[in-house]
């Protein structure tokens, strides 16, 4: 009899085996250099299914060790003494059909590992912060042990640390994609019992105000005065309606100023992601915007950002731009009001001269609800341009 090549296994007696040899690095863990054990199958289909999977547990496992080895940022979040590995390592004990359990903690791992390539370190963050905040909890235990009782618990726990509403928001949204993320991988159904757990989510969350037309006049006009990077910054949000962001991780060649419609090309980059898949957009450059526009292409250099000043690392510092932008506004705006805040006046703006809503989504990169809005490719940048001018 024939048998077909399968990754990962060699034939022995008609019985297929996985074999794998441990990496270099890892040496140390193990009794011997090599992984082998019987895959107690003779049909080629079954032998690649589970040697597949063995191979996959053990990139998995292997990738947990390194990690304990590594300085990652939010590592002592995690109680990473509670791994047990379910799989290839402990073959000898289980059936092929056995299902594997992963803890919270070799989830997020698993998590990391493929969700987390080219991510920012902030993903990787919250993730281990937040998962962390249930081990210190609950404990590191299987997804599947989790209970509604620890949920609650887990809630009242962040409550008691002060979390704001949207701060809890966030949170349990990465407990929950972690799990849910970790299920689908090793392939069970589960309720996940930190879904749907109730709080009050405006709890500590400030309102940000709008800013009147006549504040953002009177600001725009301090920008022309000023006349440098960062009022140029401050001039281009407050015309266009971005994310400060979405503007602050701009390149020149973003900017569009010799096409019909003056505009700037909103997408994502390696040093600057973005927040939604509807982010990603065409903005006309009216008003003050375009004289920012101008400004920093005039301004050009060697530089191909539109901001040097917020991009001097691997990632645009969006906290630095607000932090200095902010304080920069505070004597000049009404309370609570900050660079964010002219996202939410644009909205105003367009709402007051009676623009249809879903032009003001596609302005501000909003999620327009309704599945007839994904399809076609959206208003020209003409019509665009009418309504924030007639906004202006």
């Amino acid at each position: 009899m024939e048998y077909q090549t399968v990754p990962f296994t060699f034939v022995k007696q008609g019985i297929f085996y996985f074999a794998r040899k441990v990496p270099n690095d890892l040496r140390d863990q193990y009794t011997s250099s090599r992984i082998s054990f019987s895959l107690r199958t003779r049909r080629t289909a079954v032998a690649k299914a589970r040697a597949t999977k063995a191979s996959q547990q053990l990139d998995e496992h292997w990738h947990f060790l390194r990690m304990q080895n590594m300085d990652l940022p939010g590592k002592h979040m995690l109680r990473m003494g509670g791994y047990r590995p379910a799989g290839p390592a402990s073959a000898a004990e289980q059936s092929p059909q056995d299902e594997p359990g992963i803890t919270l903690s070799e989830a997020v791992a698993v998590y990391l590992r493929l969700k987390g390539a080219n991510r920012p370190a902030t993903f990787h963050r919250a993730a281990e912060r937040s998962c962390g905040y249930v081990i210190d909890k609950c404990g590191d235990k299987d997804i599947t042990a989790y209970t509604r009782s620890d949920a609650n618990s887990f809630r009242d726990d962040l409550i008691a640390r002060k979390l704001s509403g949207s701060s809890i928001t966030r949170v349990f949204g990465t407990v929950r994609s972690v799990i849910n993320f970790a299920a689908a991988e090793i392939g069970i159904t589960l309720t996940n019992p930190f879904a749907g757990v109730y709080y009050d989510r405006k709890a500590g969350v400030e309102e940000r105000e709008p800013l009147t037309l006549d504040d953002i006049r009177a600001i725009q006009e301090k920008c022309r005065v000023k006349d440098d990077e960062a009022r140029w910054l401050v001039a281009l949000v407050s015309d266009t309606g971005m994310r400060l962001a979405e503007a602050a991780g701009l390149q020149v060649d973003d900017i569009k100023l010799t096409a019909t419609v003056q505009h700037v090309v909103i997408k994502e980059h390696p040093w600057r992601r973005l927040k939604t898949s509807t982010s990603a957009r065409l903005v006309p450059l009216v008003g003050e915007a375009s004289w920012a526009a101008e400004r920093i292409v005039a301004a050009q250099t060697e530089d191909r950002f539109a901001f040097p000043r917020y991009n001097k690392g691997e990632t645009t510092n969006a906290n630095s731009a607000s932090a200095a932008l902010n304080k920069w506004l505070k004597p000049h705006v009404p309370e609570r009001c900050t660079m964010h805040s002219f996202r939410h006046s644009m909205r105003d703006r367009l709402r007051a001269v009676e623009c249809p809503s879903d032009i003001v989504d596609q302005i501000g990169g909003w999620q327009t609800e309704g599945v007839g809005h994904g399809y076609g490719r959206g208003y020209p940048l003409e019509v665009l341009a009418k309504w924030l001018t007639a906004a202006a």
